[in-house]
């Protein structure tokens, strides 16, 4: 299956502000509201500042709580693969901002073949925001690279938006951005879905497209449920393959 689009021109049609689904003009121009227009003459400009974040992340759809736990099984290319999940009580400080280490290891027929530190942090308007990440790839259990490891205010690296407070179908945003290499974005494709997983149906489910110019034939649809986070995650074009959650330890 592909997929053939513009990207450029459809990133310049949404052009909106995460901060809300229809932002007014002075809630544009507030700190921590990123502009896309990746588009010709188009900039990215998030303005963050340490006052606008809080601790806690706490966004229904993504909800990073110390001691979380999530558990993701799937298939590809005729490998088992399984994810696995938690929220620490590591913190690390990007930009000024105190962030949420949040650790992800992939097992490939139950070999250790990554493993990432991420670092998210919730403003005070409920986006969830992606300042970098730590991440080892390893072989024989050796570690070989550390090849997409990136941080937010580091040689033009700029911090981007992994869930909108007011998620809306047709908002598109930004990820990341580090130019050439982490240019990942997102947009609400749907609301409101029943979503049956290994682990259990999901009502009020929210689903988004992610995609990269880096990569334009590579498309994802992630899916959302409230009070769990992430509980699929499905390649529509330019490969195959499906992970889902089969286990959730919620924080105590």
């Amino acid at each position: 299956m592909t997929v053939s689009r513009d990207w450029s021109t459809r990133l310049k049609r949404s052009k909106i502000s995460v901060a809300a689904a229809a932002p007014s003009a002075a809630a544009a121009a507030t700190p921590a509201t990123p502009v896309i227009d990746p588009g010709d003459g188009g900039d990215y400009r998030p303005d963050v500042e340490a006052t606008d974040f809080v601790k806690a992340i706490d966004n229904p759809y993504l909800p990073f709580v110390e001691g979380a736990e999530w558990v993701y099984e799937g298939e590809a290319h005729g490998e088992r693969e399984r994810i696995d999940v938690v929220v620490t009580a590591q913190r690390r400080q990007v930009m000024g901002v105190s962030a949420t280490v949040v650790v992800d290891r992939a097992f490939v027929n139950d070999e250790l073949v990554e493993e990432t530190a991420d670092w998210y942090a919730q403003d005070v308007d409920g986006n969830v925001w992606y300042l970098g990440e730590d991440t080892v790839e390893y072989e024989g259990g050796e570690a070989v690279s550390t090849d997409g490891s990136w941080e937010a205010g580091v040689d033009g690296a700029l911090p981007g938006i992994v869930m909108p407070a007011q998620p809306e179908v047709g908002l598109a945003y930004r990820q990341e951005f580090l130019a050439g290499e982490a240019e990942d974005m997102g947009e609400v494709i749907r609301t409101g879905e029943r979503l049956a997983t290994g682990m259990d149906t999901f009502a009020d489910v929210l689903t988004t497209e992610d995609w990269t110019p880096l990569e334009p034939d590579v498309v994802e649809e992630k899916s959302y449920a409230p009070g769990v986070g992430l509980i699929r995650e499905t390649k529509v074009a330019g490969d195959e393959s499906v992970v889902e959650l089969i286990e959730y330890t919620p924080p105590e």
